[in-house]
């Protein structure tokens, strides 16, 4: 195989890696860095001996995110406020073919998948979205058939304690985001406490970087009083809709400064608000001129 067919079989493969690599990171840069590592390590691979490059590369990206993954949860650790995933425009990550690839990158996903250990995590992604078989996967994470079994199963059970698969689709979303933020607005209390669970929790991640809260606002009348309070205090310009991590998101100014918000739903209530202020997060492919 000459230089120029094994750059050729790598782009085959790079959204579906990039998309591997993200599920598994909750960040884009980190994600980069990792198919670029696959990718010196596949160039320096004798690619004619390699019997099936897909679940080669699968393998390489797999184990390097797993090492990341592991020294991000040590920095994760000490970062100020809660961090929350580096959102992704939804063009920007790889196929979206089935309904387990769409599931698995959904805001709300990536962040209960911040839950679990670097292995549940990856046997999780690799199961769900990737449809592998146990063996493969118990190669790549260096544990029997039988261990990642239990481990997709724990996974399985902690995530579907927190999520909705049935999501409205996308028309619904968007007007439902846009009717919250015209009761934030408006300052309609009742609007706003009528479009939230019970147990909803808002989480702002600022990095340090930007002002947000430093831990999460839970319940309604807390969260409620959190956002009329800031909508109060900050003047909310140059609002857009955007497709983000496969769902409609609202990128806009606060006081000022770029954020995206995207939201949870459980039976048709918002049971989730993150808001990403961190401006390292907003690079991807998001407005950045007023």
């Amino acid at each position: 195989m000459t230089r120029n067919d094994a750059v050729v079989e790598f782009e085959t493969y790079r959204p579906m890696l990039l998309g591997l690599a993200y599920r598994l990171l909750g960040s884009m840069w980190d994600a980069e860095d990792v198919v670029q590592e696959a990718w010196l390590r596949w160039s320096d691979t004798d690619q004619a001996a390699v019997k099936e490059p897909r679940a080669f590369l699968v393998t390489i990206v797999s184990r390097l995110a797993l090492d990341q993954l592991r020294s991000a949860r040590v920095r994760r650790e000490a970062y100020t406020g809660p961090w929350l995933p580096e959102p992704v425009p939804t063009s920007q990550i790889g196929p979206l073919d089935t309904a387990e690839l769409r599931d698995t990158l959904s805001y709300a996903t990536l962040h209960l998948m911040e839950r679990l250990s670097p292995p549940e995590r990856a046997v999780f992604v690799l199961r769900e979205a990737f449809d592998l078989p146990y063996d493969e996967i118990a190669a790549i994470v260096d544990a029997s058939v039988a261990n990642c079994r239990q481990m997709h199963h724990r996974a399985s059970v902690r995530l579907a304690e927190g999520r909705d698969r049935f999501q409205p689709n996308p028309e619904e979303h968007a007007r439902l985001l846009l009717r919250f933020l015209d009761a934030a607005q408006g300052g309609d209390l009742s609007a706003l406490t009528s479009m939230l669970s019970d147990d909803v929790v808002a989480w702002t991640d600022g990095g340090g970087k930007a002002r947000a809260a430093l831990h999460p606002i839970e319940g309604r009348e807390k969260v409620v009083a959190f956002i009329t309070g800031l909508t109060r205090r900050y003047a909310i310009e140059e609002v857009r809709v955007l497709d983000v991590n496969g769902a409609p998101a609202l990128w806009f100014r606060s006081g000022g400064e770029p954020q995206i918000a995207a939201v949870d739903l459980r039976d048709g209530l918002i049971r989730g608000v993150y808001a990403i202020r961190n401006p390292d997060k907003l690079r991807c492919g998001f407005p950045q001129e007023g």
